[in-house]
């Protein structure tokens, strides 16, 4: 670990980033460009004083964990990233489909989404981040661990993954789930084959499916949601997807003027 240049490139990093780069007001009393310690610290998810030690060239070596919770939070490349793990002392994190590290593209457009529900999943149907409105419409996707991380999992292992869909729509997310999925084993995504070959064992609808052998990037446009205290939203579902890492961002919306408009506008209250 070089702790003077680890505490320099995130000083330069922290500087390098404006506000309005990370869905930040800039404020009034703002005197100087960048950061402050404390909102970076905010953005990967700790405290400002164990942040501040870092930069400090204080305190432990931060694990991988946090590593990657800075490297989020900063925005960095996969190229910085990696330059970050190094003078963190620790190995260079494998570069691959199932990655959980978003391109800074991707997280600046998320950034500008701060009131919209919106999330970027990777190929495994693993929820990488959400805005808050989106886990007010669809739960907290991120709290899940081991191979409940996918919705492909979660939908055909735990029926309360089904609550936020109208039973009626429950066959047709299942053969689009599937169809995704299949896509993401064809292409040998790491975990693919281990979960495909659990959830045969243990899903008869899932085995049925998987034996039509459906493919294919099925992010229906339109989505129903049925929301516990808001009721059934009738939602578009816009795609951007980042073809290096693997990642899709999903941004829903509802039209203008309708019943689902004025509910999503809720989301901040009831969420």
């Amino acid at each position: 670990m070089d702790r003077a240049q680890l505490a320099d490139f995130l000083r330069a990093r922290r500087e390098a980033l404006q506000p309005e780069d990370v869905g930040l007001p800039r404020g009034v009393r703002r005197r100087t460009g960048g950061l402050r310690r404390e909102e970076v610290a905010g953005l990967c998810g700790m405290s400002a004083d164990y942040y501040g030690r870092i930069e400090q060239q204080r305190g432990p070596r931060p694990s991988e964990q946090i590593l990657a919770a800075i490297a989020r939070g900063l925005r960095l490349s996969l190229d910085e990233r990696d330059h970050l793990f190094r003078i963190g002392g620790h190995p260079v994190p494998q570069r691959h489909p199932r990655g959980d590290h978003i391109n800074p593209g991707i997280m600046r457009i998320l950034d500008r989404l701060a009131d919209t529900p919106a999330q970027v999943i990777n190929r495994l149907g693993e929820t990488l981040m959400q805005t808050r409105p989106a886990i007010a419409l669809m739960g907290d996707d991120g709290r899940w661990t081991g191979p409940m991380r996918s919705i492909v999992y979660r939908w055909f292992t735990d029926p309360r993954s089904r609550l936020i869909y109208p039973s009626e729509d429950h066959p047709m997310r299942s053969r689009a789930f599937v169809a995704q999925f299949r896509q993401a084993y064809s292409q040998q995504v790491p975990g693919a084959a281990e979960i495909a070959e659990t959830l045969l064992a243990v899903s008869a609808e899932f085995a049925a499916i998987w034996a039509e052998h459906q493919v294919g990037e099925s992010y229906l446009g339109a989505k129903r949601i049925s929301h516990p205290e808001l009721g059934l939203l009738e939602l578009q579902c816009q795609t951007l997807i980042d073809p290096d890492q693997s990642q899709t961002l999903l941004v829903f919306t509802a039209t203008p003027g309708t019943e689902s408009y004025e509910k999503l506008q809720m989301l901040s209250v009831v969420g």
